[in-house]
This record gives C-alpha cells, sequence and structure tokens, in this order.
C-alpha cells in the first residue's frame, strides 16, 4: 500500500505525520537502498547508521511533526553540519568538525527533516571530482559539485538533498542523474555555514522527486515565499536556444524541441527568444568571475598548504594571477548593464525553456563536461529548474531547463509543475 521507493517528500511527510508509516519505517527504507548501491555509487563521504537508528527508534508519543517529518536528506559536503565532518573533499580539511549547522541545515531539522549524512562533493566545490558514479551508468560521470547529492538521489538513497551552485554544480548533475532540482534566485537562501566559492554566484539549491518536493523545500528553506498562483490557465513559455547551441547534441536537441512541441500541443504558447549579441560574451564573464573570486576565497589554502590543492584550483589561481582588476571591474560591469535587457526579455513570460546540458553523461570520471547552458543565467542569479526527460530504450536522462525572471521563483516553480504535468501525461 505504502511504496517508499517511488513516493514523493510529499506523500512520505504526510504518511508519517498522520501516523500510517513510521519515521523508523522510512530509515530503515532507505538505508537498505545505501547499504545495497552505495559501494557502487560512492555518494556519501559520511553517514552513520547506527546513530541513526538510535534516533528513530526514541519514543516520543506521538507522530512526528514539521513539513518534512522523518524525511531523509542528503547534504552536500560544503555544508557546516554539528553530528558530521566537513571536509570539502579536501585533505586540508580532514579534521574540520563545525560546531554548529548551517543556517539552512538548521531550518531542514526544525522542519522534521533527517539528516541522512553528507554526500561527495568535489574539491572546494570547483573542479577536482571526487568518486561518486552515475547510477545510470557507473562508467559516466555524475555531473560537478553537487555530484554526491545528484546520484544519491538517483539511486534512491534519500527523497530530498542539497547542493550549491556557482556556475552548473546543482543543475547539470540533475540533467545527468535525471532528477528534479531547482536553484533559487540569488539571495534568497542564507548561505551562513556555506564554504564560499565564488560570492557573487554562490547560491543554495536543492534536489526533490518532484516539482511538488521542490516546493516544499522552498516554504521551508525561504521565509515569507509568495504563494504560487492558480494552476488552471495556460502558461507562456519563451524558449531560448543560446549562442551556444552548435553545442548541443542532435539527440538531445530532439528531445527538448519534441518537449517544447507536447507544450504547445497541450495548449501552453511558446516563443522562440533570441538573446542579443551583447549575450555572447557572459559566458567568458561568469568564467573571470568565478576565477577571481575564487581565488580570493580560497587565498588562505593556497598560501598555508598550496601542495595539497589539486591541479584544477591550481589552473584557476594561474588565470586569476593574470586577469587585471580592471578586466574583472569591466565583466561585472557588462553583466549589470545586461540584467534590466534580460529582465524586459523575459517579461513576457512565466518562464523560459532552455537546455540544461548540451549532452547526456560523459564516460569518465574526471571530466563533467561544460556547463555553458547553465551560468548563462546564473551569471544572472535568476531561478532555475532542471526536469528530467522521460528516458526511452533505457537510453541516459535529459534535462530541460526552465528559467524564471529574477525573485519570480513562486512563478517558476508552478510553470514548473505545468510542464512537467505535460510532459509526463505525454509520455505515458
Amino acid at each position: 500500500m505504502y511504496n517508499l521507493y517511488h513516493a514523493h517528500a510529499t506523500r512520505l511527510s504526510q504518511w508519517v505525520r498522520s501516523g500510517a508509516v513510521s519515521e523508523e519505517t522510512v530509515l530503515e527504507h532507505f538505508l537498505g537502498c545505501v547499504e545495497r548501491l552505495d559501494p557502487t555509487i560512492q555518494a556519501f563521504v559520511s553517514i552513520d547508521p547506527d546513530a541513526l537508528r538510535a534516533r528513530a527508534r526514541q519514543p516520543t508519543g506521538a507522530p512526528a511533526k514539521g513539513p518534512l517529518a522523518g524525511i531523509p536528506v542528503g547534504v552536500k559536503d560544503n555544508y557546516d553540519t554539528a553530528d558530521h565532518p566537513t571536509r570539502f573533499y579536501s585533505p586540508i580539511h580532514d579534521d574540520n568538525r563545525p560546531s554548529r549547522d548551517a543556517h539552512v541545515v538548521s531550518l531542514l531539522r526544525q522542519a522534521g527533516a533527517v539528516i541522512m549524512g553528507k554526500t561527495h562533493t568535489t574539491e572546494f566545490a570547483y573542479m577536482h571530482t571526487g568518486p561518486t558514479c552515475n547510477p545510470h551508468d557507473p562508467r559516466r560521470t555524475p555531473g560537478s559539485s553537487s555530484a554526491g547529492s545528484a546520484a544519491g538521489m538517483a539511486a534512491g538513497f534519500f527523497p530530498i538533498a542539497l547542493g550549491t551552485q556557482t556556475a552548473g554544480s546543482l543543475i547539470k548533475p540533475a540533467s545527468y542523474c535525471g532528477v528534479y532540482a531547482f536553484k533559487p534566485s540569488y539571495g534568497l537562501v542564507s548561505l551562513e555555514g556555506v564554504k564560499p566559492l565564488a560570492p557573487s554566484f554562490d547560491t543554495a539549491g536543492w534536489y526533490g522527486r518532484s516539482v511538488s518536493d521542490l516546493s516544499l523545500v522552498a516554504e521551508v528553506l525561504i521565509p515569507g515565499l509568495p504563494a504560487r498562483p492558480p494552476a488552471s490557465q495556460p502558461c507562456s513559455f519563451g524558449f531560448c536556444r543560446t549562442a551556444r547551441w552548435d553545442q548541443v547534441d542532435h539527440d538531445v536537441a530532439h528531445a527538448l524541441e519534441a518537449a517544447v512541441e507536447a507544450l504547445r500541443a497541450a495548449g501552453h504558447h511558446v516563443a522562440e527568444v533570441v538573446l542579443p549579441e551583447a549575450f555572447a560574451s557572459v559566458f567568458d564573464d561568469h568564467q573571470l568571475i568565478n576565477d577571481c573570486e575564487g581565488a580570493r576565497s580560497l587565498a588562505a589554502e593556497m598560501a598555508m598548504y598550496p601542495d595539497a590543492m589539486s591541479r584544477e584550483v591550481q589552473a584557476m589561481f594561474t588565470r586569476a594571477r593574470q586577469i587585471r582588476w580592471e578586466q574583472e571591474s569591466a565583466a561585472k560591469t557588462r553583466l549589470v548593464a545586461l540584467a534590466p535587457v534580460l529582465q524586459a526579455l523575459f517579461k513576457p513570460f512565466d518562464a523560459v525553456l532552455g537546455a540544461s546540458c548540451g549532452i547526456v553523461a560523459p564516460l569518465g570520471l574526471e571530466a563533467t563536461g561544460p556547463s555553458d547552458f547553465i551560468k548563462c543565467w546564473m551569471a544572472f542569479g535568476l531561478p532555475q529548474v532542471n526536469i528530467p526527460l522521460v528516458r526511452k530504450n533505457a537510453g541516459l536522462p535529459v534535462g530541460l531547463q526552465l528559467i524564471g525572471g529574477f525573485r519570480h521563483d513562486s512563478i517558476l516553480l508552478h510553470a514548473a509543475e505545468q510542464v512537467d504535468a505535460v510532459l509526463r501525461h505525454a509520455s505515458q
């Protein structure tokens, strides 16, 4: 009667709050998945099953409370946690044991969530990859720095997981692993207790089993978030290929265009959006700013432990040293000037559609592929959603990206629900 393998967090929490399913039953289900599959997937860097079981067995006399009651959550290993080390996949921080939780982790616990453990990230949430494999094909990358959380989601280790994004670190793993993801507007979610990389872009985000799960977590982590609009009227979408559409593989492009046609057939309006030529500089400007800010954020580690830093971080420092202050300032000025142009382009639409990634997960664990179709919007702090497109003939996942106007997060989540409903119906 209660299918824990596929139940969304929204439904699971309802079962726990009503007493229909116990916290202990939920926990044992997910721990069983971890014990069977994580030796191959390696999503977790830290998990303590005995401590989790002891907590779940404690008698309370009443069903659990809170909107996330009894929901196991994976936490990316760049969020501080009082009960697990926070190591950032760096030997420099092997002994780092925070005395308290990051703000976001505290909010999750207060909402009734169960912190399952810490998930693998890349070194300092940058580019030196960890051991995590893609559950759809362990020979392939699960994506960039939120890889452990995304792969754990796809493997069934938890129904909610935390990640972060500076370039493509949340949406790309979601696309490669075939899971739902939400990256809110810049600045809406506190990053207290999260080690910075590029503060102009760093943003908390999360994974779920459905758009409704993404919205449920948003209500917990973004106090005051406006209610979503009613779901009765058709939506208006833009479809933006960007200047780098030539990087999209044929099969990926076909899947995205088929999704667009399904939306049109369902009565939603979809119009092509072409960015002005000035936006062609955004990709490189994001990289330049990311390098400069990343070098400043990791300056202490580089000064004290240069030999412990990966070649990827070393290369970032090398590039940053060659960038003049005036170049970084000019890049930031260009983004500021383009922001209102983008705002005007987005104004007629509930959301803009595009590729999450131009390719499916590549073979190998060291390279994760480009993030251009994500950081194009990340540069402006816009909210982003990944919706996994249905896999056919055992193919690899493809991600459809939805981008919203700045601080129009509720509208974006509503639009994502409409898109997902159409695509699920079209696949049946």
